[in-house]
């Protein structure tokens, strides 16, 4: 069973970080972080989803959002994560060059066999463990820790040129996702 953390004000910012089960580093091809991207920008403009920033690396993924007036930020974290671990899932089995697949596959059906909350298989970690962003240290601590993991992984020198990341957002460069900024 998942730990369950109550998110209080879905209107705050919150600090969110979803994984995949057992850390397989299975967002390592474009293709799967576009699902990640389509999906959160489906959220914004269909369920009111306010993003702040994100990150996506290769087995986890970061997120600063709340939900905007009259929408429930747990419903809209729960109808992400269960789009894109069923369209991620489709992507990786119909993936003739994924090299890990069978691997994969096997890890993610013994991870739904064990959790009575799934169908057949398990991608993310049931968790997200929302942390309140309620002052300006938070806010700060959090976007900076989020923008710097492309480089403390090696990925990149600067937050800036990661691709999956907002961080060029704050950089006044654009980004894939039009986010709104945290001053």
């Amino acid at each position: 069973m998942g730990i369950k953390y109550v998110i209080r004000n879905h209107e705050i910012p919150h600090f969110v970080t979803f994984s995949v089960i057992q850390w397989v580093d299975a967002l390592t091809r474009e293709e799967y972080k576009e699902i990640i991207i389509e999906s959160l920008t489906y959220c914004k403009k269909e369920k009111g989803l306010m993003l702040y920033a994100y990150v996506i690396m290769s087995n986890h993924v970061h997120l600063i959002i709340s939900a905007r007036e009259g929408y429930n930020l747990s419903n809209i974290l729960r109808d992400l994560k269960r789009h894109t671990s069923k369209e991620i899932l489709k992507a990786i089995s119909s993936n003739p060059q994924e090299s890990k697949k069978s691997w994969m596959l096997w890890i993610f059906k013994s991870a739904g066999k064990k959790n009575s909350n799934n169908e057949k298989f398990q991608f993310w970690k049931q968790d997200n463990h929302p942390i309140e962003l309620d002052s300006n240290f938070l806010i700060v601590q959090k976007l900076n820790y989020l923008h710097d993991n492309p480089v403390k992984e090696g990925l990149v020198n600067n937050p800036e040129e990661y691709k999956y990341s907002s961080a060029s957002n704050y950089c006044d460069k654009g980004g894939l996702i039009e986010v709104n900024v945290l001053d």
